[in-house]
Parts: structure tokens; sequence; C-alpha cells
């Protein structure tokens, strides 16, 4: 049972960083999971460790939610101009991650534009909100890896 239960770990890890990238996949609490079940069976983390990183997947689950939007507002963009790239971002999931992320550049400036702003100022909170996603996946990328990292570090010590 040991090791169906850690098999299903190491996927989680491993769904847990694409679910990073895809936005139809919460990648965090996968890779959390993961670690869980390997604390379960070998306890090779403190309570501190799993603490501190449920507090940082939390507070980077919360950012990854309003980040995007902050930047497209701080930068201008409008109602139609967010839910514009939201829909960017649905319909560019096909063509992942490149598609997603044109998508939400696209959606957003075609969404300012119908809401009547100028070329100039809709491609201006197209880039903020493409920048913004960018770097609420980074965020979310750099968590997954740290805690695929210490998943990984500890199973082989605990196999070895």
């Amino acid at each position: 049972m040991e090791y169906f239960i850690l098999s299903i770990a190491i996927v989680f890890t491993i769904v847990g960083v694409i679910g990073c990238v895809l936005p139809a996949l919460p990648g965090l609490p996968f890779n959390y999971a993961a670690l869980l079940m390997l604390q379960y069976y070998y306890k090779p983390f403190s309570t501190t460790f799993l603490v501190v990183m449920a507090v940082i997947m939390a507070v980077i689950m919360i950012l990854d939610y309003f980040l995007p939007i902050w930047t497209a507002k701080k930068f201008g963009a409008t109602k139609q101009g967010i839910w514009g790239s939201m829909i960017g971002m649905v319909l560019g999931i096909i063509f992942t991650p490149i598609g997603m992320l044109l998508g939400i550049f696209a959606g957003a400036v075609i969404g300012d534009m119908m809401a009547g702003k100028e070329s100039k100022d809709a491609f201006k909170s197209g880039i903020a909100t493409f920048f913004g996603t960018l770097f609420s996946i980074g965020l979310k990328l750099i968590c997954a890896g740290t805690m695929s990292w210490y998943f990984f570090k500890e199973l082989i010590k605990a196999w070895a």
C-alpha cells in the first residue's frame, strides 16, 4: 500500500507543476498533498515546515487570483478588458501554454477596444494583464518547484 500511495504522490507532484501553467488544475494543492503523503509514511518534515509551506501556498493562490486583475486595473483595463482576458485565456488553453498567454493578451486588448478605449491604451492594459499573469505563473512555479524538490529529496533519502 505504501508504494501505491507514494506512486500517487509522485503523480501529484508532476500534476502540481503542470497545474501551475494550466488554470484548470490547482497545482499547488497537488504538490502539498504529495508532501503530506510522504509525511504520512516517513515523517521527513517538521510541523513548522509543513505549516510554512501551507501558508506560502495559500498566499500564492490568493495572489494568483488577484495579481492579474490588479495589474490590469492599475494600467487602466476596463471590465470588458478583464473579461476579455479571461475568455481569451480559456479559448487559448487549446494551444497551451503559448495560446493561453496570447489569449490573455488578445482578449484584454479586444475587450478594452470594445469598451471604447484607444488601441494604445488597450495595448497597454493588455501588456499589463499579460505580465501580471506571467508573474503569477512564475510565483506558482517557484513554489511548486520548491515543494517538488523537497518531496523528491526526502523520497530518495527515505528509499536509500
